[in-house]
């Protein structure tokens, strides 16, 4: 009598794969194993990855569909179930980290909800390329992705990062960087430092430093490539810097962002080095004053 096979199937899990953002050289020597050990890859661009695979000499078996923005949601729930069916599923975006401003949340967080072990294959990042070349402090910073494309919604949410002490990095498409930088400079300041970084890892890199005022001016006579943007923090502003109509305008900016007004009081205060309760007295002033209107006899003809 044959003994029985003691063989068990592979527990189902979702590898998350980073991929190079310009150099295929940087491609993590996991990579290669993943590609080749995967029973469905999901991939931003089937193209590139049939690229990627090449350069890398990699023989792939696995089912192979696409995983893009326009897919994404009706997509998930097909490779929910080969997940729930024991498969190895393997997500690659076109260059970095899925997720990442890149096709992979509404995945991973249904593989989380259903159980099913989620890791990764660490890989370059544009986002940590682009802080640790800008010059710029790099200990504390936060990362907002794409800004709107639309001018107003665009303003609205610099407006609320104005106040932001850390470093802050944006991704941006080429054709609008120009927009972007000079409205960075209307909203941050022309002095403010920043970095723009444009093609990382590729042949015609290039990492542009200086005053966001020079940055637009440069930015106007066009710019290829792909492009993420590194900006230095607010400065630490005293109570000598800022008088009380100026806070005021901070907070009202933050209310107009979604902030209650209390969250949006304790930010400004911080921002600008202040006791809250000095905030808020301002804050109090303004709104007595509005409601009590023009001194009399003023504003009449």
């Amino acid at each position: 009598m044959n003994a029985a096979s003691t063989d068990t199937p592979a527990p189902a899990v979702l590898v998350l794969a980073g991929t190079p953002i310009g150099d295929v050289a940087d491609a993590p020597p996991r990579l290669a194993a993943e590609l080749a050990a995967a029973d469905v890859i999901a991939a931003e661009d089937t193209r590139r990855l049939r690229r990627l695979t090449q350069a890398l000499g990699v023989h792939t078996t696995g089912r192979v569909v696409s995983y893009f923005e326009g897919n994404e949601s009706a997509r998930t729930p097909e490779l929910i179930e080969a997940l729930a069916g024991g498969a190895r599923v393997l997500l690659v975006t076109d260059a970095g980290m899925p997720s990442v401003s890149d096709p992979g949340y509404r995945l991973v967080a249904a593989a989380v909800e259903r159980g099913v072990k989620v890791t990764a294959v660490p890989g370059p990042s544009a986002v940590l390329t682009a802080l640790a070349v800008s010059g710029l402090p790099v200990d504390r910073f936060c990362f907002e992705g794409f800004l709107p494309r639309k001018a107003g919604e665009r303003l609205g949410r610099l407006r609320e990062a104005a106040d932001e002490r850390r470093t802050l990095v944006y991704f941006e498409a080429p054709h609008r960087l120009d927009d972007t930088l000079a409205a960075m400079a209307e909203v941050f300041g022309d002095d403010r430092r920043a970095a723009v970084c444009r093609e990382l890892t590729k042949t015609y890199e290039e990492v542009r430093r200086g005053p966001l005022g020079e940055l637009a001016a440069w930015a106007a006579e066009g710019v290829r490539g792909e492009i993420t943007v590194v900006v230095e923090g607010a400065p630490a502003a005293g109570p000598a810097d800022l008088d009380p109509a100026e806070l005021v305008e901070r907070v009202r900016v933050r209310e107009e962002a979604g902030e209650r007004r209390k969250e949006a009081i304790a930010a400004v205060a911080a921002a600008a080095g202040l006791p809250k309760r000095e905030v808020f007295d301002a804050v109090v002033a303004a709104k007595n004053a509005a409601r009590q209107g023009p001194p009399a006899g003023k504003g009449l003809s």
